[in-house]
Protein backbone atom coordinates (compact mmCIF):
# COMPACT_ATOMS: atom_id res chain seq x y z
CA UNK A 1 0.00 0.00 0.00
CA UNK A 2 2.39 2.83 1.25
CA UNK A 3 4.65 1.86 -2.36
CA UNK A 4 2.16 2.08 -4.51
CA UNK A 5 1.21 5.58 -3.01
CA UNK A 6 4.91 6.49 -3.43
CA UNK A 7 4.54 5.53 -7.16
CA UNK A 8 1.19 7.38 -7.92
CA UNK A 9 2.78 11.05 -6.27
CA UNK A 10 5.71 10.70 -8.21
CA UNK A 11 4.46 9.81 -11.52
CA UNK A 12 1.99 13.12 -10.18
CA UNK A 13 5.05 15.52 -10.17
CA UNK A 14 6.53 14.23 -12.87
CA UNK A 15 3.36 14.84 -14.94
CA UNK A 16 3.17 18.22 -13.19
CA UNK A 17 6.73 19.27 -14.21
CA UNK A 18 6.75 18.51 -17.71
CA UNK A 19 3.15 21.20 -17.74
CA UNK A 20 5.21 23.56 -15.53
CA UNK A 21 8.05 23.13 -18.51
CA UNK A 22 5.61 23.67 -21.65
CA UNK A 23 3.75 26.63 -19.50
CA UNK A 24 7.82 27.99 -19.06
CA UNK A 25 8.63 28.20 -22.52
CA UNK A 26 5.44 29.10 -24.14
CA UNK A 27 5.62 32.22 -21.90
CA UNK A 28 9.44 32.49 -22.47
CA UNK A 29 8.26 32.85 -26.36
CA UNK A 30 5.34 35.37 -25.64
CA UNK A 31 7.87 37.65 -24.38
CA UNK A 32 10.27 37.58 -26.76
CA UNK A 33 8.29 38.39 -29.92
CA UNK A 34 6.16 40.61 -27.35
CA UNK A 35 9.53 42.81 -26.64
CA UNK A 36 10.75 42.30 -30.18
CA UNK A 37 7.14 44.37 -31.30
CA UNK A 38 7.37 46.99 -28.33
CA UNK A 39 9.09 50.12 -28.81
CA UNK A 40 8.15 53.95 -29.21
CA UNK A 41 5.90 54.20 -32.61
CA UNK A 42 7.36 55.97 -36.00
CA UNK A 43 5.74 59.37 -36.60
CA UNK A 44 3.77 59.61 -39.19
CA UNK A 45 5.07 61.80 -42.05
CA UNK A 46 2.76 65.41 -42.37
CA UNK A 47 5.16 66.40 -45.56
CA UNK A 48 7.28 65.71 -48.01
CA UNK A 49 10.57 67.39 -49.23
CA UNK A 50 13.27 67.12 -51.74
CA UNK A 51 17.41 67.33 -50.63
CA UNK A 52 18.74 70.51 -52.19
CA UNK A 53 22.28 70.91 -51.90
CA UNK A 54 24.53 68.32 -53.27
CA UNK A 55 25.19 66.74 -49.42
CA UNK A 56 23.81 67.48 -46.90
CA UNK A 57 24.19 66.24 -43.20
CA UNK A 58 20.83 65.70 -41.02
CA UNK A 59 21.61 66.08 -37.18
CA UNK A 60 20.33 64.43 -34.26
CA UNK A 61 19.29 67.90 -33.01
CA UNK A 62 18.86 71.49 -34.14
CA UNK A 63 22.18 72.83 -32.98
CA UNK A 64 25.22 72.85 -35.37
CA UNK A 65 27.32 71.42 -32.95
CA UNK A 66 25.15 68.25 -32.49
CA UNK A 67 26.43 65.13 -33.90
CA UNK A 68 25.67 63.56 -37.92
CA UNK A 69 22.88 60.99 -38.03
CA UNK A 70 23.80 60.55 -41.76
CA UNK A 71 24.48 62.37 -45.01
CA UNK A 72 22.31 62.72 -48.13
CA UNK A 73 22.28 63.38 -51.75
CA UNK A 74 20.66 65.84 -54.11
CA UNK A 75 17.20 65.15 -54.79
CA UNK A 76 16.23 62.26 -52.27
CA UNK A 77 12.70 62.47 -50.93
CA UNK A 78 13.12 63.48 -47.23
CA UNK A 79 9.35 62.98 -45.00
CA UNK A 80 8.80 65.66 -43.00
CA UNK A 81 7.88 64.46 -39.23
CA UNK A 82 7.96 67.68 -37.09
CA UNK A 83 8.60 71.78 -37.54
CA UNK A 84 10.43 74.18 -35.03
CA UNK A 85 10.69 77.62 -36.41
CA UNK A 86 13.17 77.20 -39.15
CA UNK A 87 14.46 73.87 -38.51
CA UNK A 88 12.71 70.40 -39.87
CA UNK A 89 12.70 66.97 -38.32
CA UNK A 90 12.79 64.35 -40.84
CA UNK A 91 13.15 61.07 -41.55
CA UNK A 92 15.43 59.86 -44.81
CA UNK A 93 14.68 56.89 -47.36
CA UNK A 94 17.32 54.25 -45.00
CA UNK A 95 14.69 55.90 -41.96
CA UNK A 96 17.01 57.64 -39.86
CA UNK A 97 16.06 60.66 -38.55
CA UNK A 98 16.93 63.99 -37.71
CA UNK A 99 17.47 67.89 -38.36
CA UNK A 100 17.68 70.48 -40.86
CA UNK A 101 17.49 73.91 -41.79
CA UNK A 102 14.57 74.23 -44.10
CA UNK A 103 16.29 76.33 -46.36
CA UNK A 104 18.45 73.57 -47.64
CA UNK A 105 15.55 71.70 -48.70
CA UNK A 106 13.26 71.85 -52.23
CA UNK A 107 9.55 71.10 -52.27
CA UNK A 108 7.80 69.17 -55.49
CA UNK A 109 7.74 71.81 -57.24
CA UNK A 110 10.92 73.46 -57.36
CA UNK A 111 12.28 69.88 -58.04
CA UNK A 112 9.42 70.34 -61.64
CA UNK A 113 11.13 73.44 -61.98
CA UNK A 114 14.89 72.35 -61.89
CA UNK A 115 14.03 69.78 -64.35
CA UNK A 116 12.36 71.53 -66.32
CA UNK A 117 15.53 74.06 -66.63
CA UNK A 118 17.88 71.15 -67.46
CA UNK A 119 15.68 70.22 -70.58
CA UNK A 120 15.74 73.85 -71.68
CA UNK A 121 19.66 74.38 -71.13
CA UNK A 122 19.94 71.16 -73.07
CA UNK A 123 18.64 72.86 -75.98
CA UNK A 124 20.69 76.12 -75.74
CA UNK A 125 23.84 76.38 -77.95
CA UNK A 126 27.02 77.24 -75.91
CA UNK A 127 28.52 80.77 -75.84
CA UNK A 128 32.08 79.51 -74.80
CA UNK A 129 33.96 77.12 -72.37
CA UNK A 130 34.65 78.44 -68.94
CA UNK A 131 36.75 77.71 -66.11
CA UNK A 132 36.66 78.71 -61.91
CA UNK A 133 39.74 79.29 -59.87
CA UNK A 134 37.79 78.29 -56.86
CA UNK A 135 35.18 76.00 -55.79
CA UNK A 136 32.00 77.26 -57.45
CA UNK A 137 28.52 76.93 -56.20
CA UNK A 138 25.47 76.32 -58.85
CA UNK A 139 22.57 77.58 -57.46
CA UNK A 140 18.81 76.47 -58.29
CA UNK A 141 17.59 80.37 -59.20
CA UNK A 142 19.72 83.26 -60.00
CA UNK A 143 19.29 84.45 -56.31
CA UNK A 144 22.15 84.35 -53.50
CA UNK A 145 19.72 82.72 -50.94
CA UNK A 146 18.85 80.04 -53.08
CA UNK A 147 19.58 76.51 -52.45
CA UNK A 148 23.55 75.37 -54.38
CA UNK A 149 22.76 71.79 -55.38
CA UNK A 150 26.15 71.07 -57.11
CA UNK A 151 29.51 72.35 -56.45
CA UNK A 152 31.91 72.43 -59.35
CA UNK A 153 36.07 71.74 -58.35
CA UNK A 154 38.76 74.22 -58.90
CA UNK A 155 39.98 74.17 -62.41
CA UNK A 156 36.74 72.68 -63.92
CA UNK A 157 35.14 73.40 -66.91
CA UNK A 158 31.56 74.02 -68.25
CA UNK A 159 29.63 75.61 -70.60
CA UNK A 160 28.20 79.39 -70.08
CA UNK A 161 24.83 79.17 -72.28
CA UNK A 162 23.24 82.94 -70.82
CA UNK A 163 23.64 85.77 -68.72
CA UNK A 164 21.38 88.19 -67.00
CA UNK A 165 21.69 90.88 -64.78
CA UNK A 166 18.69 90.79 -61.84
CA UNK A 167 17.92 93.09 -58.86
CA UNK A 168 19.39 91.74 -55.72
CA UNK A 169 16.41 89.96 -54.12
CA UNK A 170 15.15 87.32 -51.87
CA UNK A 171 14.24 83.34 -53.22
CA UNK A 172 10.72 83.25 -53.15
CA UNK A 173 10.00 79.79 -51.68
CA UNK A 174 7.39 77.15 -52.19
CA UNK A 175 5.97 76.31 -48.82
CA UNK A 176 7.39 72.63 -47.40
CA UNK A 177 4.40 71.74 -45.49
CA UNK A 178 0.44 71.68 -46.34
CA UNK A 179 -1.67 74.28 -45.88
CA UNK A 180 -3.79 74.27 -42.35
CA UNK A 181 -7.09 74.21 -42.65
CA UNK A 182 -9.07 77.47 -41.14
CA UNK A 183 -11.60 77.04 -38.33
CA UNK A 184 -14.66 79.03 -39.06
CA UNK A 185 -14.85 82.14 -36.72
CA UNK A 186 -18.08 82.18 -34.58
CA UNK A 187 -19.95 84.95 -33.78
CA UNK A 188 -18.10 87.21 -31.19
CA UNK A 189 -19.23 86.74 -27.71
CA UNK A 190 -20.70 89.39 -25.97
CA UNK A 191 -20.03 90.66 -22.15
CA UNK A 192 -22.37 92.63 -20.58
CA UNK A 193 -20.85 94.96 -18.59
CA UNK A 194 -22.28 95.81 -15.14
CA UNK A 195 -22.99 99.42 -14.04
CA UNK A 196 -20.79 100.43 -10.86
CA UNK A 197 -23.28 100.52 -7.87
CA UNK A 198 -21.91 103.89 -6.91
CA UNK A 199 -20.80 106.44 -10.34
CA UNK A 200 -17.11 107.77 -10.33
CA UNK A 201 -16.97 111.61 -10.10
CA UNK A 202 -16.44 113.58 -12.77
CA UNK A 203 -12.71 113.57 -14.12
CA UNK A 204 -11.54 117.60 -13.84
CA UNK A 205 -10.37 119.02 -17.26
CA UNK A 206 -6.93 118.94 -17.57
CA UNK A 207 -5.30 122.05 -17.95
CA UNK A 208 -4.59 123.93 -21.45
CA UNK A 209 -1.15 124.33 -22.96
CA UNK A 210 0.49 127.50 -23.31
CA UNK A 211 0.22 129.74 -26.28
CA UNK A 212 3.39 128.97 -27.47
CA UNK A 213 4.27 124.96 -26.29
CA UNK A 214 5.29 123.85 -29.98
CA UNK A 215 8.38 127.07 -29.99
CA UNK A 216 9.01 125.40 -26.72
CA UNK A 217 9.27 122.13 -27.58
CA UNK A 218 11.72 122.58 -30.47
CA UNK A 219 15.14 121.41 -29.87
CA UNK A 220 17.79 121.70 -32.01
CA UNK A 221 17.74 118.20 -33.42
CA UNK A 222 14.33 119.06 -34.31
CA UNK A 223 15.40 122.52 -36.21
CA UNK A 224 18.92 120.21 -37.92
CA UNK A 225 15.89 117.88 -39.19
CA UNK A 226 13.78 120.87 -40.76
CA UNK A 227 16.38 121.95 -42.92
CA UNK A 228 16.77 118.19 -44.16
CA UNK A 229 13.41 118.18 -44.90
CA UNK A 230 13.32 120.97 -47.20
CA UNK A 231 16.33 118.93 -48.97
CA UNK A 232 15.34 116.65 -51.77
CA UNK A 233 16.11 112.64 -50.67
CA UNK A 234 18.07 110.82 -52.46
CA UNK A 235 17.13 107.53 -53.64
CA UNK A 236 19.48 104.60 -53.45
CA UNK A 237 19.65 102.16 -56.93
CA UNK A 238 18.74 98.90 -56.13
CA UNK A 239 21.85 96.38 -56.20
CA UNK A 240 22.16 94.05 -58.76
CA UNK A 241 23.99 90.85 -59.58
CA UNK A 242 25.01 89.37 -63.03
CA UNK A 243 24.21 85.56 -63.53
CA UNK A 244 25.05 82.98 -65.97
CA UNK A 245 23.07 79.72 -66.90
CA UNK A 246 25.61 77.20 -67.27
CA UNK A 247 25.66 73.22 -68.42
CA UNK A 248 28.04 71.10 -67.14
CA UNK A 249 29.85 68.49 -69.30
CA UNK A 250 27.23 65.83 -67.87
CA UNK A 251 24.53 67.45 -68.21
CA UNK A 252 23.29 68.99 -65.27
CA UNK A 253 22.55 72.81 -65.61
CA UNK A 254 22.00 75.85 -63.06
CA UNK A 255 23.05 79.63 -62.02
CA UNK A 256 26.16 81.03 -61.14
CA UNK A 257 27.51 84.46 -60.55
CA UNK A 258 29.19 85.89 -63.40
CA UNK A 259 31.60 87.54 -61.65
CA UNK A 260 32.97 83.86 -60.65
CA UNK A 261 32.89 82.75 -64.08
CA UNK A 262 36.12 82.91 -66.43
CA UNK A 263 36.08 81.96 -70.12
CA UNK A 264 38.72 79.64 -71.55
CA UNK A 265 39.81 81.31 -74.12
CA UNK A 266 43.65 81.08 -74.74
CA UNK A 267 45.80 83.55 -72.43
CA UNK A 268 47.14 85.02 -76.34
CA UNK A 269 44.28 85.93 -76.79
CA UNK A 270 42.62 86.54 -73.62
CA UNK A 271 45.55 89.34 -73.17
CA UNK A 272 43.82 91.53 -75.70
CA UNK A 273 40.80 91.95 -73.66
CA UNK A 274 42.01 95.56 -71.88
CA UNK A 275 39.89 94.76 -68.80
CA UNK A 276 36.39 94.42 -70.62
CA UNK A 277 34.82 90.84 -69.27
CA UNK A 278 34.27 88.07 -72.28
CA UNK A 279 31.20 87.18 -72.78
CA UNK A 280 31.27 84.61 -75.60
CA UNK A 281 34.40 83.51 -77.65
CA UNK A 282 33.86 80.85 -80.75
CA UNK A 283 36.81 78.94 -83.54
CA UNK A 284 35.35 80.05 -86.30
CA UNK A 285 38.82 78.46 -88.83
CA UNK A 286 41.90 77.43 -88.35
CA UNK A 287 45.56 79.15 -90.37
CA UNK A 288 48.62 76.69 -90.73
CA UNK A 289 51.69 78.17 -89.80
CA UNK A 290 54.57 75.75 -90.15
CA UNK A 291 53.85 72.50 -87.90
CA UNK A 292 51.33 74.58 -85.63
CA UNK A 293 47.77 75.05 -86.46
CA UNK A 294 46.23 78.29 -84.75
CA UNK A 295 42.58 79.51 -84.66
CA UNK A 296 40.89 81.95 -85.67
CA UNK A 297 39.09 83.93 -82.45
CA UNK A 298 35.18 85.57 -82.31
CA UNK A 299 34.81 87.05 -79.27
CA UNK A 300 31.61 89.55 -77.66
CA UNK A 301 33.07 91.77 -74.62
CA UNK A 302 31.27 94.41 -72.61
CA UNK A 303 33.06 97.03 -70.79
CA UNK A 304 29.46 97.94 -68.33
CA UNK A 305 27.98 94.23 -66.81
CA UNK A 306 25.23 96.06 -65.21
CA UNK A 307 23.74 97.09 -68.48
CA UNK A 308 20.12 95.57 -69.93
CA UNK A 309 21.91 93.79 -73.46
CA UNK A 310 24.94 91.29 -73.27
CA UNK A 311 27.93 92.84 -75.29
CA UNK A 312 29.02 96.28 -76.82
CA UNK A 313 31.34 94.88 -79.11
CA UNK A 314 32.73 92.12 -81.08
CA UNK A 315 36.22 90.97 -82.45
CA UNK A 316 37.47 88.51 -84.64
CA UNK A 317 41.47 87.75 -83.97
CA UNK A 318 43.27 86.33 -87.28
CA UNK A 319 46.97 84.53 -86.86
CA UNK A 320 49.54 86.58 -88.76
CA UNK A 321 51.59 84.10 -90.77
CA UNK A 322 54.65 87.15 -90.86
CA UNK A 323 54.58 88.09 -87.65
CA UNK A 324 53.17 85.27 -86.07
CA UNK A 325 50.55 86.73 -83.21
CA UNK A 326 47.35 87.34 -82.99
CA UNK A 327 46.16 90.62 -84.42
CA UNK A 328 42.83 91.74 -84.98
CA UNK A 329 40.91 90.86 -88.18
CA UNK A 330 37.69 92.98 -87.66
CA UNK A 331 35.99 94.84 -85.00
CA UNK A 332 32.56 96.70 -83.85
CA UNK A 333 32.63 99.25 -80.87
CA UNK A 334 29.44 100.79 -79.32
CA UNK A 335 26.61 98.48 -80.24
CA UNK A 336 23.60 96.63 -78.37
CA UNK A 337 24.40 93.32 -78.59
CA UNK A 338 22.63 90.59 -77.61
CA UNK A 339 22.85 86.32 -76.69
CA UNK A 340 23.41 84.09 -78.39
CA UNK A 341 25.84 84.66 -80.82
CA UNK A 342 25.50 81.58 -83.60
CA UNK A 343 27.91 79.82 -86.06
CA UNK A 344 26.29 79.21 -88.93
CA UNK A 345 26.98 78.91 -92.84
CA UNK A 346 26.60 82.00 -94.63
CA UNK A 347 25.34 82.69 -98.04
CA UNK A 348 27.31 85.39 -99.70
CA UNK A 349 26.79 86.97 -103.49
CA UNK A 350 29.57 87.02 -105.36
CA UNK A 351 30.68 87.70 -109.08
CA UNK A 352 30.34 83.74 -109.75
CA UNK A 353 26.62 83.69 -108.19
CA UNK A 354 25.46 83.00 -104.77
CA UNK A 355 28.13 80.76 -102.65
CA UNK A 356 27.76 79.42 -99.05
CA UNK A 357 30.75 80.38 -96.82
CA UNK A 358 31.67 79.58 -92.61
CA UNK A 359 30.25 82.73 -90.30
CA UNK A 360 28.52 83.95 -87.69
CA UNK A 361 25.83 86.01 -87.01
CA UNK A 362 25.03 88.64 -84.11
CA UNK A 363 22.00 89.97 -82.62
CA UNK A 364 22.21 94.04 -82.09
CA UNK A 365 19.83 96.61 -81.56
CA UNK A 366 19.76 99.05 -84.61
CA UNK A 367 19.22 103.14 -83.17
CA UNK A 368 15.46 102.58 -83.87
CA UNK A 369 15.66 100.17 -81.14
CA UNK A 370 14.55 97.23 -83.51
CA UNK A 371 17.09 93.99 -83.72
CA UNK A 372 18.54 92.64 -86.18
CA UNK A 373 20.65 89.74 -86.28
CA UNK A 374 23.31 90.61 -88.58
CA UNK A 375 25.48 87.88 -90.34
CA UNK A 376 29.30 87.60 -91.34
CA UNK A 377 31.47 85.15 -93.49
CA UNK A 378 34.41 83.96 -93.10
CA UNK A 379 37.08 84.04 -96.61
CA UNK A 380 39.69 83.14 -95.45
CA UNK A 381 40.95 85.42 -92.59
CA UNK A 382 38.94 88.74 -93.79
CA UNK A 383 34.82 89.24 -92.67
CA UNK A 384 32.10 90.06 -95.25
CA UNK A 385 29.04 91.39 -94.08
CA UNK A 386 26.48 89.13 -95.78
CA UNK A 387 22.81 90.97 -94.70
CA UNK A 388 20.35 91.78 -91.87
CA UNK A 389 17.56 89.12 -90.93
CA UNK A 390 14.99 89.11 -88.00
CA UNK A 391 16.46 89.09 -84.52
CA UNK A 392 13.89 87.65 -82.19
CA UNK A 393 14.85 87.63 -78.11
CA UNK A 394 15.07 84.18 -76.96
CA UNK A 395 12.47 82.86 -74.36
CA UNK A 396 13.39 83.28 -70.69
CA UNK A 397 14.48 80.10 -68.80
CA UNK A 398 11.37 78.38 -67.45
CA UNK A 399 12.41 78.73 -63.61
CA UNK A 400 12.91 82.16 -63.74
CA UNK A 401 10.52 84.15 -62.34
CA UNK A 402 10.01 87.78 -61.10
CA UNK A 403 11.66 88.53 -57.74
CA UNK A 404 11.11 90.76 -55.93
CA UNK A 405 14.15 93.15 -55.25
CA UNK A 406 15.02 93.77 -51.60
CA UNK A 407 14.23 97.01 -50.16
CA UNK A 408 16.12 100.18 -50.29
CA UNK A 409 16.36 102.77 -48.04
CA UNK A 410 16.41 106.64 -48.65
CA UNK A 411 19.73 108.50 -48.50
CA UNK A 412 19.43 110.95 -45.91
CA UNK A 413 20.64 114.16 -47.46
CA UNK A 414 24.30 115.33 -47.05
CA UNK A 415 24.95 118.00 -44.08
CA UNK A 416 27.76 120.36 -43.97
CA UNK A 417 30.00 119.06 -41.02
CA UNK A 418 30.72 121.38 -38.50
CA UNK A 419 33.80 123.80 -38.15
CA UNK A 420 36.45 123.26 -36.08
CA UNK A 421 35.59 125.76 -33.22
CA UNK A 422 31.96 124.52 -33.33
CA UNK A 423 33.63 120.80 -32.62
CA UNK A 424 35.51 121.94 -29.78
CA UNK A 425 32.01 124.03 -27.97
CA UNK A 426 30.40 120.85 -28.64
CA UNK A 427 33.05 118.88 -26.24
CA UNK A 428 33.30 121.20 -23.98
CA UNK A 429 29.39 121.18 -23.22
CA UNK A 430 29.48 117.46 -22.55
CA UNK A 431 32.62 117.57 -20.67
CA UNK A 432 31.09 120.10 -18.25
CA UNK A 433 27.77 118.98 -18.60
CA UNK A 434 25.91 122.49 -19.42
Amino acid sequence: MGRGLVRLVNSYMRVLAGSITKVSVAAALVMLFGCSNKGPPRAQPVGEAFVGPALLKIRSDISLQSSTVTTVKHGDRLEILQTRRRFIRVRTPSGAEGWTDERQLLAAGDMDSLRELTAHAAKLPSQGVAATYAPLNIHTQPILSSPSFLQLKENEKFYVLQSIVLPRSDAPRKSLMPPVPKRPKGPPRKEAKRAPAVPPPPMPKPPSPPADWLELSKTERDEADAEAEQLPPQKLAPRTDGWSLIRTPSGQSGWVLTRLVSMAIPDEVAQYAEGKRIVSYFPLGEVQDGDQKKNIWLWTTTADSKQPWDFDSFRVFAWSLRRHRYETGYIERNLKGYSPVLLKEVELTSKSGMSRYPGFSVCMEKKDGQRVRREYALLGVAIRFAGDHPCEAPPPPPTLQNPTPLPVSEAAPSQPKPGLVERLKQRWHAFSGK
